[in-house]
């Protein structure tokens, strides 16, 4: 039996990198999923990858009335939640004495306040002994010049994760957050504000550091939330598991 069989889970940031590759496995794994992303051709283009089993809905969790749309749309299909993987995020390169107001808003407004309001909103849907994943990242523990309000940020999101483990164990519903490194996604170039140049720069540089050697796949960290899901980790709540290849532990 797949481990993940008839479940109902919920991916936000699913249409490229690491909620694509996570939202594959979990239909691999005999769940439906409904992901969210931002851009809508994204979205059919990641339904077309994963093939089956997929619902899309654009929006952007750091909009209430779009978190209210995607679970509107979630209970309309499928009635109820088991898994949500609430991994949606951003992060620009900004060092401090050159940061804006808008970096700083932009930055926590789709990672601790959309975090926040899409575990919120997906309560009344969720079944008891359900399973909550929060993306956090191995920054809520290293110091990275430049990124220091997205690490701030992710901190936060590692915090979430002991505190509602807590306030939902009467609900049996366990909740984790999962902390990747350095991960070969387009991210690094396409999100970050680094020219092609200074993201393989960087790429080279996090791999240095790295004690594997080299960076983490998308589907390494889709197999740890897979765990992290199913019945596999039933003992398991409010921790952080880093997936970095060591690098925290430098």
């Amino acid at each position: 039996m797949k481990s993940l069989e008839g479940k109902i889970a919920v991916v936000t940031g699913g249409s490229s990198g690491i909620g694509l590759a996570t939202a594959k496995r979990i239909v691999d794994e005999g769940a439906h999923v409904v992901i969210t992303g931002r851009r809508e051709n994204e979205l059919k283009e990641a339904a077309a990858v994963i093939g089956k089993n997929v619902t899309t809905v654009v929006g952007d969790v750091s909009r209430l009335d779009d978190l209210d749309r995607l679970y509107a749309v979630v209970k309309e299909k499928h009635g109820h939640v088991d898994v949500l993987f609430a991994n949606a995020g951003a992060g620009t390169i900004a060092p401090l004495a050159a940061a804006t107001e808008a970096h700083f808003d932009q930055t926590f407004d789709v990672n601790v306040k959309g975090m926040f309001f899409t575990v919120q909103k997906a309560l009344p849907l969720f079944k008891d002994g359900g399973s909550i994943i929060l993306t956090s990242s191995v920054s809520n523990v290293k110091g990275l010049p430049g990124f220091t309000v997205y690490a701030a940020s992710k901190a936060a999101v590692r915090n979430f994760a002991r505190g509602w483990a807590l306030e939902l164990k009467d609900r049996k519903i366990r909740v984790n957050c999962l902390s990747p490194g350095a991960i070969d996604t387009p991210a690094l170039a396409t999100t970050t504000g680094l020219t092609p140049e200074q993201a393989e720069q960087a790429a080279a540089q996090f791999t240095s550091q790295i004690p594997m050697g080299r960076r983490g796949m998308p589907e390494e960290i889709a197999a740890a939330v897979v765990f992290l899901a199913s019945d596999e980790s039933s003992y398991i709540t409010g921790i952080d598991l880093p997936v970095d290849g060591g690098w925290a532990q430098g």
